[in-house]
């Protein structure tokens, strides 16, 4: 695959995860493919047991992704993943072999105050 295919992929992938379209959300995933959460200290190994345990998530989830960025094997995807109303700031790790996601790691981050003593330099976004 080339990385306009891949980008495709990925653009079809994340529209997946937001309508809970659990088929076309893990068909970029290779049998074998390992899914890291390091923050709880998580791995689901194998295609079919991520998309289980995704499955089972009773959360209403919202994927809102803000960019990707990539090439070749390794492509990143910022995006904020919504609980049931509450933001996640998530960043997606993916490694790509023969086309197919062989390696994802997510990280996410809760959303916090601004500081008041960097107030003065900066801009309010989102």
């Amino acid at each position: 695959m080339n990385d306009q295919e891949i980008r495709h992929a990925l653009d079809r992938h994340w529209a997946a995860s937001d309508t809970d379209d659990f088929e076309e959300e893990h068909q970029i995933y290779r049998d074998d493919a390992v899914l890291e959460y390091p923050q709880s200290g998580e791995r689901i190994s194998g295609r079919r047991n991520i998309q289980a345990s995704r499955t089972a998530q009773p959360n209403r989830k919202r994927f809102a992704v803000r960019r990707i960025v990539g090439s070749g094997d390794l492509w990143v995807t910022e995006y904020v993943l919504t609980y049931d109303g509450k933001p996640s700031y998530t960043v997606s790790i993916m490694e790509f072999r023969d086309g197919e996601v062989v390696r994802e790691t997510q990280y996410f981050g809760d959303p916090f105050a601004p500081g008041d003593s960097r107030s003065q330099w900066v801009e309010r976004i989102g």
